[in-house]
């Protein structure tokens, strides 16, 4: 049987739309096709308003009236606006003016505007529209979206390394046992990583122009030579808390874009190789997922409990760096003064950033249920005396005896070693008494350095 009914979350054919459509809610009010019209209205009705403060000889600046019925259009737009404009698209096939054509109606019955109409997207080209959109769209679901909700990821992992600051753990070097460390400072590892990631994200500067065709303001000056147009258009862009790009073709570069791409795919990059780390550390059963009534691991084997989160996570972060990489490496790229590659490619900002939702839930929802096995962690390392190895054969350099990596690796490489053998090593070496004291009374469980002190600072 084929499906064909109306659109539903069932027969979509993105899981963004579908299976995980709850997750990228807080992104649709900007990243949505009917976000991007409602931008783009704000950006025409910010160059209209600039331009009546210009003192034009042929636009009076704008009554209080008539600005706040400008901006009673910004604020109400609503997807039966946005309806209305895909209607008028079908038409001009051309979706920036099918949004002047929209404005054009609004206006039609107001004097005062209607008489400004055809200053409405004045000297314009669409890309100074829809570049400006754009960076709008980022801007803001970056300040009220992805850094909230990474700050989340990093609450949490900062949270996990306080609480366990001090439980001792065997590190693994090469899948092998190596140098303890302790849950708390491997959570910590992760979270100051995340914390650069999304400094990174924040700092990137988004940079917007409205210059004209190609890059030059001639429509500009061929109206009004005498206007500083650079200047004005700088602070309409500033108006809308953007910084101008003075050195553009037809379209905005996007090198920024690509900046911010880049740096979300790092953060990326990071979470999962915490999924996988967390994961591994299920497998080893150091931890274990909480369990959920009702839930099932297996459709086969009942006692299946499976670290499905952090998979699941795992999965939608290389969808999500699939597309930002493409993203950035693309977007910076247009045959000489403008193709219109960049413009299809651009429409999916949501999709991928909806994965980094995805993703960045599932990881959430991974390390809320994630419960400690403690008896197991000390059982891995109290049966790893050989990893004391290491501090034996530093103390032995410090006090110049003769050969003391190769000695160490003889007692112990491939064959470990248990405290009473290790013990007896100790006892034979002609070290200081109080460097031998401190040897015969280290354990795998106390040589962790200072990762519990690190743990709790982070």
């Amino acid at each position: 049987m084929r499906i064909n009914a109306p659109l539903s979350p069932l027969n979509a054919l993105s899981p963004l739309d579908g299976r995980y459509a709850s997750k990228g809610d807080a992104l649709r009010g900007e990243l949505s096709e009917a976000g991007f019209m409602a931008l783009r209205v704000e950006v025409e009705v910010a160059w209209l308003v600039g331009l009546s403060d210009l003192g034009l000889p042929e636009l009076a600046p704008f009554s209080p009236r008539a600005r706040a019925f400008l901006a009673e259009l910004v604020s109400t737009f609503s997807e039966a606006d946005a309806r209305r404009i895909k209607d008028i698209e079908k038409t001009t096939n051309h979706d920036v003016k099918a949004v002047e054509y929209w404005l054009k109606e609004q206006v039609a019955d107001d004097p005062e505007l209607s008489a400004a109409a055809e200053f409405i997207h004045f000297a314009c080209t669409s890309e100074d529209i829809n570049n400006t959109s754009h960076a709008l769209m980022l801007v803001r679901v970056r300040a009220s979206v992805l850094l909230p909700r990474l700050n989340e990821i990093c609450v949490s992992l900062k949270s996990f390394a306080r609480r366990f600051a001090n439980q001792p753990m065997l590190a693994r070097t090469h899948g092998q046992p190596a140098s303890p460390t302790t849950v708390g400072k491997e959570f910590a590892n992760v979270a100051a990583r995340l914390d650069r990631a999304a400094e990174a994200i924040a700092a990137v500067r988004p940079l917007a122009k409205m210059n004209g065709a190609t890059g030059n303001y001639n429509a500009h000056l061929a109206a009004y030579p005498e206007i500083d147009w650079p200047g004005f258009s700088a602070r309409v862009l500033a108006g809308l808390g953007l910084e101008q790009n003075p050195y553009t073709i037809q379209i905005e570069p996007h090198d920024w874009m690509a900046a911010l791409f880049d740096a979300v795919a790092r953060a990326n990059t990071v979470l999962l190789d915490l999924d996988r780390d967390v994961w591994g550390y299920v497998s080893l059963g150091y931890f274990k997922p909480r369990l959920k009534d009702g839930e099932v691991g297996s459709s086969t084997m009942p006692h299946k409990v499976n670290p499905i989160d952090f998979e699941n996570s795992e999965g939608n972060l290389g969808l999500a760096n699939a597309m930002l990489r493409h993203l950035s490496e693309k977007l910076p790229i247009s045959r000489w003064q403008r193709d219109l590659t960049d413009s299809t490619v651009l429409r999916n900002l949501g999709v991928a950033l909806g994965y980094c939702l995805v993703a960045w839930d599932a990881c959430l929802r991974g390390l809320a249920k994630l419960e400690i096995n403690a008896a197991a962690i000390d059982a891995d390392i109290d049966a790893c005396w050989e990893v004391l190895a290491e501090p034996v054969q530093t103390v032995m350099r410090r006090y110049g005896l003769p050969r003391p990596y190769e000695r160490l690796k003889a007692l112990t490489r491939g064959r470990g070693i248990d405290r009473e053998g290790l013990a007896a090593f100790i006892s034979a070496l002609e070290l200081p008494g109080d460097a031998k004291a401190r040897l015969l009374a280290l354990t795998p469980r106390t040589y962790v350095g200072l990762a519990a002190r690190l743990a709790s600072e982070v």
